[in-house]
């Protein structure tokens, strides 16, 4: 099985953050086949900034492809650019905090979550990737929630003091993506 994900929305919201702790998480801790194909914009914090993540159980032919099977949108231009690139009956996330735009098509799963929103109640922004990794995993299984727990506490444990609030993130997001695919 394969699965095309695009992860896109503004510098600074951890996009390519959380395109890489998937793949970290796939290939180090799995027996899955992985790409990261980062795109970032003209400007940095504050521009646009999107990547590919591609998770197989066989060799992968094309690092990018052009039907995404999962959309993760985390601001409004982002969702008028890639919505066109998911398949029909793909999944499409969204950060429901920033995102405002009605979704025009009727032939998309839709899991819409306040991870900035939530983030900002947890006390650091920061996490709002975390939350939404989470939300996407809870919903997908795409990855074991536990495996990629893991990853996060290796790839972002060495703030020690974080790794309760990252805990914290990915859980909540888990129980969002989990009730929406209940």
């Amino acid at each position: 099985m394969e699965t095309n994900l695009l992860v896109a929305g503004f510098g600074g919201q951890g996009v390519m953050m959380l395109g890489k702790l998937i793949s970290y998480a796939a290939c180090d801790n799995s027996d899955k086949k992985i790409t990261f194909f980062p795109s970032y914009g003209a400007e940095q914090r504050g521009g646009t900034a999107n990547c590919y993540v591609v998770i197989s159980d066989d060799d992968i032919g094309a690092p990018v492809g052009d039907r995404m099977d999962d959309l993760i949108v985390m601001n409004g231009p982002s969702l008028q650019r890639f919505l066109p690139l998911l398949r029909p009956g793909g999944n499409l996330f969204i950060n429901s905090s920033v995102v405002k735009e009605q979704i025009a098509r009727d032939d998309l799963h839709v899991v819409a979550a306040p991870v900035t929103e939530l983030a900002l109640e947890m006390g650091n922004a920061k996490v709002l990737n975390v939350i939404m990794l989470g939300v996407y995993i809870g919903y997908t299984e795409v990855l074991g929630a536990d495996l990629v727990e893991q990853t996060i506490l290796q790839k972002l444990g060495k703030k020690q003091a974080l790794i309760p609030l990252n805990k914290e993130a990915f859980a909540r997001g888990i129980a969002i993506g989990e009730a929406a695919r209940a």
